[in-house]
């Protein structure tokens, strides 16, 4: 029985490892998170592009929302953590807020499902270290950019360009670039074609912090 577990175990450990591996030249198939959006809306609606299609405009607006030391990092921002965490300490409205990077997201995202469990936390950290490792920066933010659910529905930036402004993502504009930024916390409550005064005064601070967003990659990556 033991001996069973343990080749059990070191199966599953390699099959990951060689997932990882393979993540690094191919887009997932399929992810968890989109077998859930299926269920939820009954579409699936994406389309996986590659980074040099992207443009320049989508690439700045989620880092400026969403990690602005994504090039500096080695996976983890400890101090945006320590920001959450105090923030969630003193919170009396029950908002939580985050301090996941896009490393972390993309993990979560490719590899794992949603929720805020202790065991998806750890494998999400586990998998953050490795991608660090075994990516680039550019294929993270290529995974992260094709897998994440941008609307109901609706994943990757190439579909969500489509759905919000139809058009492909590389000739999205800087606002509706940071339109679609804006939506991540949370694609299911908010909608860029029609925003609340919370969505409207982030994709302002948004579109100013993009002026500040290089895309160079951190040396030695």
């Amino acid at each position: 029985m033991w001996k069973t577990l343990k080749r059990l175990i070191l199966i599953l450990i390699l099959a990951n490892i060689l997932f990882i591996v393979w993540g690094r030249f191919f887009n997932p198939p399929i992810t968890i998170t989109q077998i859930g959006g299926y269920l939820d809306y009954g579409k699936l609606q994406r389309e996986y592009i590659p980074y040099d299609e992207m443009g320049e405009n989508i690439k700045k607006a989620v880092i400026a929302s969403e990690d602005q030391n994504f090039f500096i990092h080695q996976g983890f921002d400890f101090k945006a953590i320590e920001r959450a965490m105090k923030f969630n300490e003193k919170s009396t409205s029950g908002k939580m807020q985050g301090g996941s990077t896009i490393s972390q997201q993309t993990a979560k995202n490719v590899f794992l499902w949603q929720g805020r469990s202790w065991l998806r936390k750890g494998l999400e950290a586990i998998y953050t270290f490795i991608i660090e490792r075994v990516w680039t920066k550019e294929i993270i933010l290529e995974r992260y950019l094709n897998s994440i659910e941008m609307g109901q529905g609706v994943y990757g930036i190439e579909a969500a360009a489509d759905y919000y402004f139809h058009k492909p993502a590389k000739n999205l504009t800087k606002s509706e670039a940071a339109w679609i930024a804006a939506v991540l916390p949370n694609p299911k409550k908010y909608d860029p074609k029609n925003p609340t005064k919370k969505l409207n005064k982030k994709h302002k601070w948004i579109m100013q912090q993009m002026n500040h967003i290089s895309l160079s990659p951190n040396k030695g990556k």
